[in-house]
């Protein structure tokens, strides 16, 4: 797996929490959970997994959607579909 690949899957994945939380990519971290900042409701969840969804050209299944709850933990999920961190 090359290092470009996953650089630019690290930054797509930057951008969507970011994009769907409305915070600062540098707020963006494995350690970041569900819950842990009020930006990170129930709403932005939703907006979140749409925006992975997207960026990853992916569905994610239900499961999945209810398990995402770190930025972690979504690098995790994600592996699953193939995407490389």
């Amino acid at each position: 797996m090359s290092n470009d690949l996953i650089q630019t899957n690290t930054a797509k994945l930057t951008a969507a929490f970011a994009s769907a939380l409305v915070v600062a990519e540098t707020q963006i971290h494995d350690d970041l959970a569900y819950n842990s900042i009020k930006e990170w409701d129930s709403t932005a969840h939703m907006l979140l997994i749409a925006e992975l969804e997207n960026a990853f050209n992916l569905m994610l299944d239900t499961d999945d959607i209810i398990d995402m709850s770190s930025v972690g933990k979504a690098k995790t999920i994600l592996a699953k579909y193939g995407v490389a961190f």
